[in-house]
């Protein structure tokens, strides 16, 4: 299985970006509703991740190494969104939605943050060159980051399981499953080195079936 990861990586990333392309097209064929909003720049921030990586092999150093903080701070700027998708789905009160997007708001600033004090370095790894984080990079962005991958999905799979027992709808749960599942494949399998590129397929799966929700919940 690594040897074909690794032999498929480069293309597979392109294939990737197309389909989260596609994706981010179909939402915008959705009403304009805000849970279709949020979906859209979580979408985009992944479309963004995705598309510098798969550019480190083209690019040169210089350029990547000044475009590749952007992945970060836009991953800590528009993953916290999750939060507010799962109070829209979820149809929550007012005061409950200032609550979310308070605490959203507040862990977008720390995402920023994170990302702006990431220390990089230059990696290579199944004919794709990047900037990942490094051993320098402080333990509380360490921290922030860990609670942007997980501290997102868990909430968004539990909010998942009410939507599905009230309004018969699995696609948020499966949503959250998927990246839950695709996030924890690599180090489970002894490919901690390519958590990079098998993330993106939940990441996909991800922003598909909320596309899915948003276009039954539209309905």
């Amino acid at each position: 299985m690594r040897d074909v990861l690794i032999s498929i990586c480069p293309y597979a990333i392109w294939c990737i970006v197309l389909a989260e392309i596609i994706v981010a097209v179909r939402l915008f064929s959705l009403k304009k509703e805000p849970i279709v909003f949020c979906t859209v720049l979580v979408t985009f921030g992944l479309i963004l991740d995705a598309a510098i990586i798969g550019l480190g092999a083209v690019l040169p150093e210089n350029v990547l190494e000044a475009i590749s903080p952007v992945r970060f701070v836009a991953h800590g700027f528009l993953i916290p969104l999750i939060f507010p998708i799962c109070g829209y789905a979820l149809n929550m009160k007012k005061p409950m939605k200032i609550i979310i997007w308070t605490f959203t708001g507040l862990l977008m600033i720390a995402g920023v943050i994170e990302g702006l004090s990431t220390v990089l370095e230059k990696k290579s790894m199944a004919g794709v060159i990047r900037y990942a984080s490094s051993e320098a990079t402080p333990a509380w962005a360490n921290s922030i980051s860990m609670v942007l991958s997980f501290g997102t999905v868990i909430p968004m799979m539990l909010m998942g399981i009410v939507a599905w027992i009230k309004q018969k709808k699995p696609q948020l749960f499966l949503s959250g499953l998927f990246m839950f599942v695709f996030s924890a494949l690599g180090p489970a399998t002894g490919n901690a080195d390519l958590i990079f590129f098998i993330s993106m397929f939940g990441e996909l799966l991800m922003v598909y079936f909320l596309y899915l929700y948003a276009k039954k919940k539209s309905n």
